[in-house]
């Protein structure tokens, strides 16, 4: 153990001379460079001095009673300046050093973090282990001071989630596709060890396959970095996935010399398995690649808040505040807030669910986030629509008091009276979960504690004022009621077999039911006026 500390110090200080050398080195190239830039300038300057002086003198030979002042300006530099070029060369090269060394540095931290919490479960595990009588002992003398060196895991592995992207973006009056990655390493009980973002270089001439696989490759080289050295890997791309388990081949192409490059990678490992991820078990490291993404499609400005960063929006091509651009929840795409507002209005009056504008994008645009651009009325009403569209016509049901009419789902009503009152089943009370006051379900009004639905009715043999208008116009227009679900139907034109959006099949003209496509009533099915009616309104 003592040689592996003094072997590991010596590689330690040995490395910090290599750095201190290379440093000097850099130092003094920089020093002998702005010499010779010196020298060349000051020869310059002599050189021009000098033809200044022999025109001046040939000027006097040949024009002797000419007393013009002759002075030249110096000449303008021509060539190529390689010293200031080399200089530069030599800054970016110290700046990418520097990058380099506090990545490595960051890494080294990871990896002692890492190993420090492998070292601690593994003690942990051991003390479990440990006999009570045992523990009873001799517990207060166990100890096992971390010593700093690796520590290998005994089962369990690490999880290595990646995501790769490319796509067409705007950035200002100009198109660009552009690429990024996402890498997530988690242990054994999904907690986070580390994650990654970064940009992918060449991003257009690259297919989603390949980014795919150029995420797996980041994150396997991440995990080695960490020395890992068993891992699953997670993908959501069915053909990443195919290609890295070797059960499709992508050809003698630059796709195939990534495949290669993984499959090299993977050796590397004492345990890998790769696993194929549902998009939704994925979206954290999917949100990685597209702030990747948006972090090259953005620029930095100048405001009076003092600086900022501006970003254009796909739909009105607008340069936008990035704080006022609205990211879709699941795909991540971003439009600016004036646009998706104007979205939304649009397919909600249209009676539809608004989805990202984005094409062949049809992830839902979620209601909790419309509430920054949306106002609250609308924000309502979105919530209603989706609910509407989740429940079942026959499940559905509406509170009593008009003041409030929630909707509410039959069995979501009942779970939440039950909590309250046991024989809610029994008795036909239902506590709504909006206005928190009780009501019947069956005779759609509010509760009545003392008496049966049966008395009711007999009591109160008129309907209510606005029950009574609805029976009114319903009979007026001939409206049918079906029996199922209670909705007004309205026969618009054609035969009288009737299928309710609830799926009850009925007669129009009697309203008995159909069974197996046949009716179970003897009225005619069809009236030639009403057919031709129908035919002569629509030509």
């Amino acid at each position: 153990m003592e040689n592996h500390s003094r072997d590991k110090g010596k590689a330690t200080q040995t490395d910090n001379e290599d750095k201190d050398d290379l440093q000097s080195v850099l130092t003094l190239q920089r020093h002998l460079l702005m010499e010779a830039k010196t020298l060349d300038s000051d020869l310059d300057f002599a050189f021009q001095l000098q033809m200044q002086e022999a025109f001046s003198a040939s000027l006097s030979v040949h024009h002797p009673s000419s007393s013009l002042d002759v002075t030249l300006s110096p000449p303008s530099d021509m060539g190529f300046d390689y010293v200031t070029l080399m200089l530069q060369d030599i800054e970016r090269f110290e700046m990418e050093r520097k990058d380099r060394e506090e990545s490595e540095e960051e890494m080294r931290r990871f990896r002692n973090d890492l190993n420090r919490s492998n070292y601690d479960q593994n003690f942990a595990r051991y003390i479990m282990n440990v006999p009570e009588q045992e523990w009873n002992n001799y517990g207060d003398n166990y100890e096992r001071p971390y010593d700093g060196n690796v520590v290998e895991s005994q089962n369990e592995g690490f999880r290595v989630y990646v995501k790769g992207l490319v796509s067409e973006e705007r950035i200002r009056e100009m198109k660009v596709t552009v690429g990024g990655v996402g890498v997530a390493i988690c242990d054994f009980w999904n907690n986070l060890v580390l994650e990654l973002r970064k940009k992918l270089d060449g991003a257009e001439f690259m297919t989603g396959e390949m980014a795919g696989v150029e995420a797996v490759i980041h994150g396997l080289n991440a995990a080695l970095s960490l020395d890992l050295k068993r891992v699953t890997l997670f993908v959501d791309d069915f053909l990443v996935y195919q290609f890295i388990t070797g059960r499709q081949q992508p050809g003698q192409s630059k796709l195939g010399t990534k495949v290669n490059e993984v499959s090299l990678l993977q050796k590397r490992f004492t345990y890998f398995q790769p696993s194929f991820a549902a998009r939704n078990d994925m979206s954290f490291v999917f949100k990685l690649a597209r702030d990747a993404i948006v972090s090259q499609i953005t620029w930095p400005v100048e405001t009076s808040n003092g600086k900022g960063l501006k970003e254009t929006c796909m739909i009105c091509f607008e340069d936008t505040d990035a704080t006022q651009m609205f990211t879709v929840d699941g795909c991540f795409h971003r439009y600016c807030f004036s646009c998706m507002k104007q979205h939304v209005e649009v397919k909600l009056l249209n009676a539809m669910v608004a989805s990202c504008p984005h094409e062949g994008c049809n992830t839902e645009v979620t209601i909790d986030s419309c509430g920054k651009f949306l106002d609250p009325k609308l924000v309502e009403i979105m919530s209603n629509r989706k609910k509407e569209a989740s429940i079942a016509v026959s499940e559905k049901v509406y509170c009593a008091f008009p003041r409030c009419s929630a909707l509410m789902s039959k069995s979501e009503v009942l779970q939440y009276t039950r909590t309250v009152m046991l024989v809610a089943e029994q008795s036909g009370a239902r506590k709504c979960v909006k206005c928190h006051r009780f009501f019947c379900i069956y005779c759609k009004v509010p509760w009545h504690f003392d008496m049966t639905c049966i008395d009711y009715k007999r009591l109160n043999p008129h309907p209510a004022r606005e029950d009574a208008m609805l029976n009114t116009l319903a009979t007026k227009k001939r409206w049918r009621e079906c029996i199922k679900c209670k909705h007004v139907i309205e026969l618009g034109g054609g035969c009288y077999h009737i299928t309710c959006r609830c799926g009850f099949e009925f007669c129009y003209t009697c309203g008995a039911e159909w069974r197996n496509k046949k009716p179970t009533c003897s009225c005619p099915i069809w009236d030639e006026p009403n057919i031709i009616h129908n035919r002569q309104r629509r030509q």
